[in-house]
């Protein structure tokens, strides 16, 4: 049976927690799929490479913008025996160490943040939200192997610094829609913002522009403080006061995140300086929002992906029905809560994605109306999806259509609208 880390099944069996046995499984090349692209050795660090072997962890199959790879069950008769939180039990060898917990009855979620489960949302390592103690050292659970005598602790360390690949970082000259009008017309620079983009995302959209990022593991992995040393630095030379933290999707490690926040205030107290963040905003609990803000976030850039449920996961990739819908709500509230709850003290900025392959007219239009009876001056930026030269055979929306998506939500009241289209569209009153 072929199953993939992103299908309705293996979403399913992750956001559950099952408690069944664990089944191992093998990435399979089907040869007429593959364009020997590389990706699969360029940005995923194989856990089984040096030995030639596949412990099924899924990374490359996730990656590979072909679809040409393909987790396929297999039977394995051997065993290993691992201790986990001082308790020995056996578990089918050339496993994961997330897979062998799970076997051992641990409780794994994908989706959302559970207490006392371990949240492994990436599936690739870049995020190092399933880290645990092997043998005396951090570790990534997800693609690390379950071995003969291995000694595990779920919990990590009081003492250990948490970690994310962090992949390219730079000038961006564009922004984002976290970032306001008023900065993008007055620009004087080539640069608007420092962009920092962390690997690993909860989403599996099939049209990511941004994929060989998002789903890269072969990268470095930087503690908070040592990012935002990185960061600053470019600030410094290319003389930019705003910081734009992305992805993937920047909010998976929270500890991280808020540890990036105020080591960037700490080492930016300029009060000019602005840090922004785009995401996706499917775990911006109120709590996390209000941690955010107190380490000193200044601006928010949230991507709804959509209104209705069905354009939601066709967005997002997610199958899993009842996990869509609570990543859904999380987000549109989030944006309810930062415009009344912080209104005067941070910058709110939203994007709402079409193209006619997975949206309406009639839904942009709903959404837009939502929006405005939050607050109509929310800065609303309708961004033109394509395929990104990942999984999706969307074409870019027309300029004409995206003209026409300007002028619906002006209409809805919103009073600053902007499109990112093949020509940029800025709002009317600019």
């Amino acid at each position: 049976m072929a199953v993939r880390p992103g299908s309705e099944n293996a979403q399913r069996r992750i956001a559950s927690g099952r408690r069944d046995r664990a089944t191992p499984f093998e990435a399979r090349l089907n040869p007429d799929k593959c364009t020997d692209c590389g990706a699969c050795r360029t940005f995923v660090a194989c856990p089984g490479a040096r030995e030639q072997i596949c412990i099924g962890c899924g990374a490359c199959v996730q990656l590979c913008p072909n679809e040409a790879l393909e987790l396929v069950e297999v039977r394995r008769e051997r065993e290993v025996s691992i201790e986990v939180n001082g308790t020995w039990g056996k578990v089918p060898e050339r496993i994961t160490v997330k897979e062998a917990l799970w076997h051992l009855g641990h409780e794994i979620t994908a989706g959302l943040p559970a207490e006392g489960a371990l949240y492994a949302p990436c599936g690739v390592g870049a995020c190092w939200n399933c880290a645990v103690e092997i043998d005396g050292a951090v570790r990534r659970a997800c693609v690390t192997e379950a071995k003969e005598g291995m000694r595990i602790k779920t919990e990590v360390p009081d003492t250990w610094v948490p970690l994310r690949i962090v992949g390219p970082s730079g000038g961006l000259p564009y922004g984002g829609v976290g970032t306001p009008w008023e900065v993008r017309k007055n620009a004087t620079s080539e640069y608007l913002e420092i962009c920092c983009l962390t690997a690993g995302c909860n989403f599996r959209c099939p049209q990511c522009h941004n994929w060989m990022i998002t789903h890269m593991s072969d990268g470095l992995a930087y503690t908070a403080r040592e990012a935002a040393t990185k960061l600053t630095g470019i600030r410094h030379k290319l003389n930019v006061d705003r910081f734009c933290l992305s992805g993937g999707e920047i909010t998976l490690n929270r500890r991280w995140l808020i540890q990036l926040v105020q080591e960037l205030k700490r080492l930016n107290p300029e009060p000019e300086t602005r840090l922004h963040i785009s995401t996706n905003a499917s775990l911006l609990t109120q709590d996390y929002i209000d941690e955010l803000i107190d380490a000193g976030l200044t601006d928010f850039g949230i991507d709804l992906k959509g209104l209705d449920i069905d354009t939601f996961m066709k967005v997002t990739g997610l199958k899993n029905k009842e996990l869509a819908e609570r990543c859904k709500e999380t987000a549109w509230n989030a944006v309810d809560y930062i415009a009344h709850r912080y209104r005067d003290r941070v910058f709110l900025g939203v994007g709402i994605p079409y193209n006619k392959e997975l949206t309406t007219m009639e839904e942009m239009q709903r959404a837009g109306r939502k929006l405005c009876s939050i607050d109509p001056s929310i800065q609303t930026t309708a961004m033109a999806y394509f395929s990104g030269e990942y999984r999706s055979d969307i074409e870019w929306p027309t300029q004409e259509e995206m003209e026409a998506v300007h002028r619906l939500l002006e209409e809805t009241g919103l009073t600053t609208v902007q499109c990112f289209a093949i020509k940029f569209i800025p709002p009317s009153q600019g």
